[in-house]
């Protein structure tokens, strides 16, 4: 047997009473602990100012970065990246909208899919 392995062998069998002792002490706390009593409700957040927050102030900005990236390869003449860029862009705010869409329509798409009614 190697001095590791004989090392390992040592430290196993003295840590032993130290798990034991600790499950037990774990156990006991456990079983003392009065029962939690209800927590007031947590505040919520407020998602509509969160999503006005998000459509009245980046959304605007994003798009103005946009407009002038586009400007400014435009007028260097880089017509194919600005008519990629363009094209990517497109596709990015039509993601955005089916998510937004998907957000207002959600709860009615899952009652029509799983039929949970209110």
């Amino acid at each position: 047997m190697s001095t590791l392995a004989q090392f390992a062998g040592v430290v196993m069998v003295a840590a032993q009473p130290a798990v034991t002792l600790l499950s037990k002490a774990v156990r006991l706390v456990a079983e003392a602990a009065p029962e939690p009593s209800p927590s007031p409700s947590p505040n919520l957040i407020n998602t509509s100012g969160v999503v006005n927050f998000i459509t009245t102030k980046v959304v605007p900005i994003l798009l103005a970065v946009l407009g002038v990236v586009f400007i400014s390869r435009a007028g260097k003449g880089e017509m194919s990246k600005v008519l990629t860029s363009s094209a990517i862009a497109m596709i990015g705010l039509a993601f955005i909208v089916g998510a937004g869409a998907l957000f207002f329509f959600g709860q009615g798409l899952v009652e029509l899919i799983f039929g949970t009614a209110k």
